[in-house]
Order: structure tokens, then C-alpha cells, then sequence
């Protein structure tokens, strides 16, 4: 599009079309932003050849400045702004800061300094927010912080305001040699003073304040931090090293609702929690007791396959549980053994058995035994016994049939009190059957055809058992 511009720029002549100022200010300026600054400057050489009338202007010099800069030829961008000057123009604020910005770039310090020092004595130029910006930069970078923060108290002389660039340097300076204290003052004035709302300057980067977010969020000040992360917030202007920090800062102080209002607000920016935002935020609804809201994160971590702590999915079943909320846990425990994870089992039955919930802890043990889990024969043998002594009977030789079926049941402890059990209640099949495979017991392969008749009543309700899950909870079946 340069060189196009370029030849219809030479066509003028042909039509006796004299270019004016604002025309080589657009050629010069297209020619110096695709790097061919020499050609640039060639033109403006020419200027005054076509017309005593025709010189270049201060956006002219200004812009091949500009060019040089862009090339880092700071040598050249300073022979250019000597010309200027020799040709009595005056260079304005912009010409000052693009020249500034370069000589930065290439670190000519002291030539920055000198050109201030002079420019400060005759009045030609007074530093805007952009010029201070940038000498603040300078000094951070060098590792001048004290020099900086002069430079920063300078402003005020000249009346200049600071913008999000002014304070992010400077904090992020300050994290950095561990000046936290200082650091937090400037913060505090970013927050009370809005400055980050302003439409004006440059727009904010978040990174420039993490560390401070991490610092307060790390320092029982997540409040505070928020503050101003809820302004970057309005500016569209967020990370989730951000969120992490406040997140993990209000578990840690207890706050777990405005951290999990977070979490929201950060799903709903697609931005992806870590585990360590999902393990502090379930630990601390499982010490509120919200079931509901725990159990939904470990959902949630399930869907996007997040690793998940097995304490925290096994505290979480116990206290959906101990809501009374069984069908949510028998619920979470599939979707867990479905994709690969595991509940500490044991602890999860001997809980059920001491809080008196023998019908729960018996479908948790069935249900150990379909998954193919290892189970604790003591555990099983516990359960048995406490649904004998609850007049469960159905229940009881339903879980020992289990325990039969895989070749389990010899080691079971409470055989004797499951037959006497069975033959108190008036279940003198399934006692017999019970008897003739206890150990040291005759064995006999006949059994009776109404306890056979029991058997595969029992199997329908144990299948009927195994697939309750699938019967209440369609989603999981169709996984």
C-alpha cells in the first residue's frame, strides 16, 4: 500500500499537482512506519526544492523521529531533532516524548536527563503524564527505586496527574525489592482515588499488580484487594493468577462466599481454576457444612476433569450424607467411580454404621462389591450384625448372598448370629442355607425349591439394588 502510495505521490507532478505539507507529511509518515526512514528523510530534503514556500513542519520532523526511534537508530533521531531546532521550529510534547520513549528504549539515560535539564531552563517543554511515565520507568529499570519515587513527587510541580501506568510501575517496582509496606500505600491511593476507572492514559495491565494482590490476599487484606481488582474488573482487564490470589484469600479467612462468588465470575470468563482453588473452596464449604455447594464442585471438577483430593470426595459424601441428602451422595459416589476416582469406603461405611444408617452402609457395601473394590470383611460382617439386631433380615442375607457370590463369605464373623437371626424371623430356608456353607458345616449342593424360589426373589431385589442409581439418575446411565 506504501509504494502504491508512493508512485501516485510521483504521478502528481505529471499533472501539475504540487503536493503541500500535509501530503509528504502522510508520505513520510507511511514510508517511516514500513522501516524505509532513509527514503523518508531524503523526501523532506526535497521539499524545499519544489517550492521556497514548501517546508517541512514540526509533525514532519516529528515523524522521522519517530521512524528513527522505531529502528532504534537513537543517533539519527537526535541529528534530526538538532536540525529542527536549527531550523527554528519548536518542538512540541509529542516530538519531546517520542524522542524521550526512544532514547529509553536504547538505555541513553544521561542523554534523556540532559535533554530535560534543557529544555527545563528555557521553558520550550513542560513533562506531561507521558514524559514522567517514562523517567519513572527509566529509574525502575535501573534499579533506582528511591530515584523514581523523587521523579514521582516531582510531578506535582508541574501539575501533571498520574494514570494506572504511573502506580503500576512504581508498585510492581516496589514488590519486586520486597517493599511491600511502601508498595501498599501507592495502592491504597490507586484504589481511593479511582484511577483505574479513568478512560484517560494508558490501559491497565493486571499483571503489574498480582504481586500486590498476592501479597495482601496472603496478609488477611483480601478486602482491600478486591477493591481494586473489582476496578480492573469494570475495565475488562483481569487474569486468573488474579483470581487465584483472592480466591485462596478469602478461604483463608474464612470468607468462602465471596471467594466462590468468584469462582462464578471466573467460569463465566472461561478462565480455568486450578485444583488448588477448588480444594481450598470445598474445604471450607465442608467446614460450613454446605453440602449442596460442595457436592456441586466436585461435580463440577468431574466435568472438567480436574484431579480430585479422594479426603475431600469422601468428606463430602459423609456430609451429604449427614444432610440427609442420600440420593445427591449416592449420586456424586457413581460419577466418581465412573470416571476413575474412588471414596475411602471404609471410612465412608464405619461412618454410616455409627450414625445408625445400616440401609446406606449396606448399599455402599454392594456397591463395592459390583465396582469390584476390595472390601473389609470386618466392616461387612459389622453391617450384617447391625441389620440382623435391626430386624433386617432381607437386607442382611442379601449382602452375605454378595459376599457368596465372589467367593467371600468363609471369612465372615457373624454367620452364626445371621442364622439365628434368620431362624428367629421365621426364615428357616435361608438359616439352612446359611448353616450348610458355615465353616465346619456339611456341605450340600440341594437346596430346597422355595429357598430357591427366595434366592431369585433376593436377586431381583439385589439387581433391583445394584441399579439404583441408574434408575434415579438417568444422566449417569447414559454416560
Amino acid at each position: 500500500m506504501v509504494d502504491e502510495g508512493f508512485s501516485f505521490f510521483k504521478l502528481m507532478e505529471r499533472f501539475k499537482c504540487d503536493p503541500d505539507v500535509v501530503t509528504y507529511n502522510t508520505i513520510v509518515d507511511g514510508l517511516c512506519r514500513v522501516g524505509k526512514v532513509g527514503i523518508a528523510h531524503n523526501v523532506v530534503k526535497g521539499m524545499s526544492k519544489k517550492s521556497l514556500d514548501l517546508n517541512p513542519n514540526v509533525v514532519t520532523y516529528t515523524t522521522l523521529v519517530r521512524g528513527h526511534c522505531m529502528k532504534q537508530d537513537s543517533d539519527e533521531a537526535l541529528v534530526v531533532f538538532q536540525e529542527m531546532i536549527s531550523r527554528g521550529l519548536k518542538p512540541n510534547r509529542i516530538t519531546y516524548n517520542t524522542l524521550i520513549k526512544g532514547l529509553f528504549e536504547v538505555h541513553k539515560y544521561d542523554k534523556i536527563k540532559e535533554i530535560l535539564e534543557r529544555t527545563g531552563e528555557d521553558g520550550r517543554f513542560i513533562p506531561d503524564t507521558c514524559t514522567f511515565n517514562t523517567l519513572i520507568n527509566v529509574q525502575c529499570n535501573a534499579g533506582n527505586t528511591d530515584e523514581a519515587l523523587n521523579v514521582f513527587k516531582r510531578r506535582s510541580e508541574f501539575e501533571v496527574q498520574p494514570d494506572s501506568a504511573t502506580y503500576s510501575v512504581i508498585i510492581s517496582s516496589l514488590c519486586q525489592i520486597g517493599d511491600f509496606e511502601k508498595a501498599e500505600e501507592f495502592f491504597y491511593e490507586l484504589a481511593k482515588k479511582e484511577i483505574l476507572l479513568r478512560d484517560v492514559g494508558c490501559t491497565p495491565l493486571v499483571a503489574a499488580y498480582n504481586p500486590m494482590f498476592e501479597y495482601l490476599c496472603g496478609n488477611g487484606k483480601t478486602k482491600k484487594a478486591e477493591r481494586v481488582f473489582r476496578q480492573l474488573m469494570k475495565r475488562e482487564r483481569q487474569d486468573p493468577p488474579a483470581y487465584k490470589s483472592l480466591i485462596l484469600g478469602h478461604c483463608k479467612e474464612g470468607t468462602f462466599k465471596a471467594g466462590y462468588e468468584l469462582l462464578v465470575l471466573m467460569l463465566r470468563r472461561d478462565f480455568e481454576p486450578g485444583f488448588e482453588i477448588y480444594d481450598s473452596l470445598i474445604s471450607e464449604l465442608l467446614k460450613k457444612s454446605c453440602a449442596q455447594e460442595a457436592a456441586s464442585l466436585v461435580t463440577l471438577m468431574l466435568d472438567r476433569r480436574i484431579r480430585l483430593n479422594i479426603n475431600l470426595s469422601t468428606q463430602t459424601a459423609k456430609l451429604l450424607f449427614a444432610s440427609w441428602l442420600q440420593d445427591k451422595a449416592f449420586q456424586i459416589i457413581v460419577l466418581l467411580y465412573d470416571n476413575g476416582y474412588v471414596v475411602e469406603m471404609e471410612a465412608l461405611v464405619g461412618f454410616l454404621c455409627q450414625s445408625g444408617r445400616l440401609l446406606e452402609a449396606c448399599k455402599m457395601m454392594q456397591f463395592s462389591l459390583e465396582k469390584h473394590q476390595t472390601v473389609d470383611i470386618e466392616m461387612c460382617s459389622t453391617v450384617i450384625e447391625g441389620l440382623c439386631n435391626s430386624k433386617r433380615l432381607s437386607e442382611a442375607f442379601g449382602l452375605y448372598y454378595e459376599l457368596l457370590a465372589r467367593g467371600k463369605h468363609q471369612q465372615v464373623r457373624c454367620l452364626d448370629n445371621l442364622r439365628m437371626a434368620l431362624e428367629a424371623g421365621g426364615r428357616v430356608d435361608e438359616a439352612e442355607f446359611v448353616s450348610k456353607r458355615m465353616p465346619n458345616q456339611w456341605q450340600c449342593d440341594d437346596v430346597s425349591p422355595k429357598l430357591k424360589a427366595r434366592i431369585q426373589k433376593f436377586q431381583q431385589q439385589s439387581f433391583l439394588c445394584n441399579s439404583f442409581y441408574l434408575i434415579h439418575f438417568p444422566k449417569v446411565a447414559n454416560r
